[in-house]
């Protein structure tokens, strides 16, 4: 091994550290070190090797130059967490720590990293994981933003206008959808900041050229910043409306046919292979349950199905339904966590009920949380009472349970950054379940 010429010496709160050039360029041109060299990585032309004096916390700066080296975080137990990140946020080094914490995600792999108790007392609407780690924890009419750091954020209040669904548009943006306030014209949908609680901008429905208040349901993205939300108002505003998440303008809707259910829906979702919106509308919010396929190219209806007319008992109560493309199938969930299939490539088809959970019957808390679907990478989730199964494999095999001791049952989940959150019901606590980052050998 020749002698590395590159070294670079740092005087960090009286502690001598000397490292290289070559481990200093791990950074990246964004951070600190990235600011004290030339393209080339050369600090100068000087064979005296200079020390270069920071006043800030030596057993901070041991740990994020061990990282830089190894590509691997290790925390000192008489280390505070958060007084790393501020340290690592001085250095421009965040990024790097938030990558070293836990490892790409998979639904087999996940340990329970830490569980936050809310602020307010049960009962919570829904729990979105943003892009970069963090999560926003909607209740009544209060939302709770959290960062990757689970650093709490002014949280945004809707002034009682109950809070329905919420998505992050970026890092740095949310869309909350919420009730109409009868007489009070107000509801809708609008963009806030995610680390001050602003409101940026309203999103407004149109219809016969007036400006309506209407309620905004459930919430979906596009690739192509479009921005669909389920939405019910008193005139004839029932359906699916489109507008441009960037402007903030309404671009389309989509009216609810007659005899069917749109303006209602539970849950939206956009298909980026075949450009269409599955929208569903599920038992309890209606007595049937209506799911289809829109095209808004041709304002079409291209797939639909509905339980009407159909003898229903609770085994066959559909809670929850999500889109898989690439198996071009729709899977449904009863109460009892039975997994249920639908062929896209089939018009009106039944359901083919796939038995998983009958162990489950007779053994209902009392106040049951109506199971949630997520599909991610190849894997699909399933809520049920107090954990969450992963099911996995052309047959959709369960693979993995995820259950922690307290909390209560599981009302809503979210998967995204690389976690997957977990909110209960009875005590307003989430679970955050994160993936080990990958051994080095």
């Amino acid at each position: 091994m020749g002698i590395q010429k590159d070294r670079v010496k740092f005087n960090v709160g009286g502690r001598i550290f000397e490292t290289t050039a070559t481990t200093l360029a791990n950074a990246g041109r964004n951070s600190l070190f990235g600011a004290m060299f030339d393209d080339e990585w050369n600090l100068n032309s000087d064979a005296t090797i200079i020390e270069h004096f920071i006043d800030r916390n030596p057993n901070c700066f041991s740990v994020l130059l061990d990282l830089l080296r190894t590509g691997e975080l290790y925390l000192p137990q008489n280390l505070p967490e958060k007084l790393l990140y501020r340290e690592a946020l001085f250095y421009g080094l965040l990024d790097h720590v938030r990558s070293a914490k836990w490892g790409p995600f998979d639904g087999n792999r996940l340990h329970l990293a830490r569980s936050v108790t809310g602020q307010a007392p049960g009962d919570g609407t829904a729990i979105r994981a943003g892009p970069d780690g963090g999560c926003c924890v909607a209740h009544g009419s209060m939302v709770h933003v959290y960062d990757w750091m689970m650093e709490e954020h002014p949280p945004i209040n809707l002034d009682y206008q109950r809070v329905n669904d919420a998505g992050w548009v970026d890092s740095q943006n949310i869309v909350l959808s919420a009730c109409e306030r009868l007489g009070k014209g107000d509801g809708g949908m609008g963009l806030f900041s995610a680390s001050g609680g602003e409101l940026r901008y309203k999103f407004n429905v149109t219809h016969e050229n007036q400006v309506k208040s209407y309620t905004a349901g459930a919430l979906s993205f596009s690739s192509d910043y479009k921005l669909f939300s389920s939405c019910k108002g008193r005139s004839n505003e029932y359906g699916i409306g489109v507008w441009d998440q960037v402007t903030g303008k309404q671009i389309d809707f989509f009216y609810e046919p007659p005899g069917w259910s749109l303006g209602e829906a539970d849950k939206l979702q956009w298909l980026h292979g075949t450009n269409c919106l599955l929208v569903a509308t599920l038992f309890p919010r209606k007595d049937n349950c209506y799911i289809s396929l829109l095209d808004f190219r041709d304002k079409s209806m291209v797939w639909s199905w509905s339980d009407v007319g159909a003898p229903i008992t609770d085994e066959r109560r559909v809670r929850d339904a999500i889109a898989m493309e690439e198996t071009s199938s729709i899977c449904v969930v009863n109460e009892y966590e039975d997994l249920g299939f639908m062929d896209l490539r089939r018009s009106a088809g039944s359901v083919r009920w796939s038995s998983r959970s009958r162990l489950m019957k007779g053994k209902m808390p009392d106040e049951p949380c109506y199971p949630k679907l997520a599909l991610h990478e190849g894997q699909l989730f399933s809520s049920m009472n107090d954990c969450i199964s992963v099911f996995c494999g052309p047959d959709w095999v369960l693979t993995s349970r995820l259950r922690r001791s307290y909390g209560g049952s599981i009302c809503d989940f979210s998967i995204g950054g690389d976690r997957l959150f977990a909110l209960h019901s009875e005590e307003n606590v989430f679970d955050i379940w994160e993936t080990s980052p990958p051994p080095i050998i």
